[in-house]
């Protein structure tokens, strides 16, 4: 076994060796999920996915499968927030990273159009006490919480008009899940047209009209 020296000696390790294969592992996981669903995801489907000789190479570098799903959600937050965020960053005024906010989620299917998918896959299949489930509707949860907070920063600058926000958010939560779910059904779905008419559709209700 290799010396416990330190931290950074441990790192330094994993960034050559391991982390090239366990980030292989996840994104054929990613794929296999998108493909062919929760239920029937294997490490024998994951392996040959990645082409791997055997199944061994995935148990070396994860516990279990509840261990590889929990990377999956994490490499998917981790792409969806580097996509994302410097598109909203960049938009002007509320409306502005509003209608950032939904064009860029939606589309993440275009650039990665496996990552979401597989994302829902994983959530609606892990039971409800799930420690990674939990800890990622705690995080939902939070964001949710964060983005109505922005509607209401925008209702009191005028730039929103008075409603509910808790209902608003949840429902363009809703709204994006149902695009991503059509998308699994509709390889031909124009996203970007999706992402246009969800952003109009949300920039009307809750601008303030004159």
């Amino acid at each position: 076994m290799p010396a416990k020296n330190s931290v950074s000696e441990q790192n330094a390790g994993r960034t050559f060796t391991e982390s090239a294969r366990r980030a292989q592992i996840v994104q054929a996981a990613i794929e296999v999920l998108a493909e062919v669903g929760y239920a029937k995801t294997s490490f024998s489907k994951i392996a040959k996915q990645a082409g791997l000789s055997s199944t061994g190479m995935i148990s070396y570098h994860f516990k279990g499968k509840d261990d590889l799903m929990h990377e999956v959600v994490t490499e998917v937050m981790r792409v969806a927030e580097a996509h994302m965020v410097p598109r909203i960053e960049a938009a002007d005024g509320y409306r502005g990273r509003l209608r950032a906010f939904i064009e860029s989620n939606i589309g993440l299917l275009t650039v990665y159009p496996k990552h979401l998918p597989a994302l829902n896959e994983v959530l609606t299949n892990l039971k409800g006490d799930d420690p990674h489930r939990i800890g990622f509707v705690g995080t939902l949860k939070a964001m949710m919480g964060i983005q109505e907070q922005r509607m209401r920063e925008a209702q009191a600058s005028g730039e929103f008009r008075d409603f509910d926000a808790k209902v608003m958010v949840t429902a363009l939560r809703g709204a994006i899940d149902g695009v991503i779910a059509r998308s699994v059904l509709d390889p031909e779905l124009d996203i970007a047209a999706c992402g246009a008419e969800l952003a109009d559709i949300f920039d009307l209700a809750t601008r303030r009209m004159p």
